[in-house]
């Protein structure tokens, strides 16, 4: 008798493996959400630095109309 082929076996054993396969998601999850920071940190460094406000004279020293 091939005790393999039972259905029983086969739910058993798909059981024991999906908590193995969670674990194997999840890291790769981590990894993706990972790298996506270390881009968007990238992405972020590479933006221009904003011209400095006017600081004398009476056109932008009271509200920044740089758009």
């Amino acid at each position: 008798m091939n005790v393999s082929s039972t259905p029983a076996v086969q739910s058993a054993t798909s059981a024991a493996a999906a908590p193995s396969s969670d674990a194997v998601n999840v890291l790769v999850l981590k990894k993706a959400l990972d790298t996506q920071a270390v881009a968007a940190a990238t992405l972020l460094q590479s933006l221009p630095q904003p011209p400095p406000l006017a600081s004398s004279g009476n056109v932008g020293t009271r509200v920044n109309t740089f758009a």
